[in-house]
């Protein structure tokens, strides 16, 4: 989905016009954005975590002259899905096994114990 599909997603949804519906979408997305520039975490109950993460310094190669060189460290921007954003894209199936099921096959896969006797 584009900037542009949300848009018209949300005008349609909230019987707006797409002007309006635009100036809202761009107006969050400018907050998400101010926040992570001022070092702020942006939560999103439900949905996820939008933060900055530092990146180390680390070593790489030229791609065209195969010659080593050193990225400076920096930040990056991240984000980290919510429960209800993974259960939406991995819907739990009906037909899982049971967790009995499961424990009984690890203790199957356990070698039994020996008895040792006594002289």
């Amino acid at each position: 989905m584009t900037k542009s599909e949300l848009i018209a997603m949300y005008a349609k949804a909230r019987d707006r016009k797409k002007k309006d519906a635009e100036a809202d979408v761009c107006f969050i997305f400018d907050a998400i954005r101010d926040a992570l520039a001022e070092g702020d975490k942006v939560v999103l109950t439900g949905f996820g975590t939008f933060d900055v993460r530092d990146r180390a310094e680390k070593r790489c190669l030229n791609p065209r002259t195969r010659e080593p060189i050193q990225l400076p460290s920096g930040k990056a921007p991240a984000f980290k899905a919510g429960r209800g954003l993974k259960e939406a894209v991995n819907p739990k199936k009906e037909a899982e096994a049971p967790k009995k099921v499961a424990a009984a096959a690890t203790a199957a896969a356990k070698p039994a114990k020996k008895k040792s006797k006594k002289k």
